[in-house]
C-alpha cells in the first residue's frame, strides 16, 4: 500500500480543488461512521457498508484511496477494528478496489448522459453495489488462503481457520443479499442530493461541462 498511498497523495495535489478539500475530510468522517456499524457473519468476519463508491464518484478514485485509508487507520488504532496488522489488506480492499471499481462502473453505465439524468443515479447505485461485492469477494479470498500460508509446526492455522470454500461464499452471500444493497442505497441517495444541489462538485464534471460549452460555441 505504501507506493499506492504515495502516488495518491501526489495525484490529490494536482486534482483536488480547494473547495473540495473540506469534502475530503467529510468523506473520511462519513466512511468512519458508516463502517462502525459492523454485523458479525459466518466465516469469522463482519459485514458493513463502506461509502467508498460515492467518495470515488464525487471526489475521484485517488481521493477515495486517501479518505477511506484515513478512516480505516483511525478505526484500527482507536478501536482495534480491523486490526493493525491487517491495515494494508483492509485499505487495499476498501480504499483501492472500491473507489476505482465504483468510479469506473459509474462512468461506464452513465456514459455521456446529462448530469441531471436519472440514469446517473442508477449508475451510482449499481456502482456502489458492485464495488462492495467485489471487495467482499477479494476479502473472502484473502481469508481463505490464510490456512495455506500460515500454520504452526503441527499444521494448525494461526490466523484464519476457515478455508476458501467457507470464507468466499460467506463474504459474498452476506454482501450480495444485504450490505451491498445498503451500499447501493446510500450511494444513490448521496449522489442524487449532490446532483440536485451542486453537480460541479462531481469529479471531472466541471472540465466536462467546459468541454461541452466549447463544442457548442464552436458549432
Amino acid at each position: 500500500m505504501i507506493p499506492i498511498w504515495y502516488y495518491a497523495g501526489k495525484k490529490l495535489g494536482s486534482e483536488l480543488k480547494s473547495r473540495q478539500v473540506p469534502l475530503l475530510a467529510l468523506a473520511a468522517a462519513f466512511s468512519f461512521v458508516i463502517m462502525m456499524f459492523n454485523v458479525p457473519i459466518p466465516g469469522g468476519s463482519t459485514g458493513h457498508a463502506v461509502g467508498a463508491a460515492i467518495v470515488g464518484i464525487v471526489l475521484g478514485p485517488w481521493a477515495g484511496v486517501i479518505a477511506i485509508s484515513v478512516a480505516l487507520v483511525l478505526q484500527a488504532l482507536m478501536f482495534g477494528d480491523g486490526g493493525i496488522t491487517a491495515i494494508a489488506a483492509n485499505c487495499f480492499n476498501m480504499a483501492v478496489v472500491m473507489p476505482f471499481v465504483g468510479y469506473y462502473v459509474y462512468k461506464i453505465i452513465s456514459g455521456s448522459t446529462d448530469i441531471t439524468s436519472s440514469r446517473r443515479v442508477i449508475a451510482a447505485a449499481i456502482a456502489g453495489y458492485i464495488s462492495l461485492t467485489i471487495a467482499a469477494g477479494i476479502t473472502g479470498f484473502m481469508f481463505g488462503i490464510q490456512p495455506l500460508l500460515h500454520r504452526t509446526a503441527e499444521g494448525v492455522p494461526i490466523y484464519m481457520p476457515y478455508s476458501l470454500n467457507v470464507t468466499v461464499p460467506a463474504m459474498l452471500l452476506e454482501h450480495i443479499l444485504g450490505f451491498a444493497i445498503l451500499e447501493a442505497i446510500v450511494t444513490a441517495l448521496i449522489f442524487a442530493y449532490i446532483q440536485k444541489t451542486d453537480s460541479s462538485l462531481l469529479y471531472g464534471e466541471r472540465s466536462a461541462q467546459k468541454m461541452r460549452m466549447r463544442k457548442s460555441s464552436t458549432a
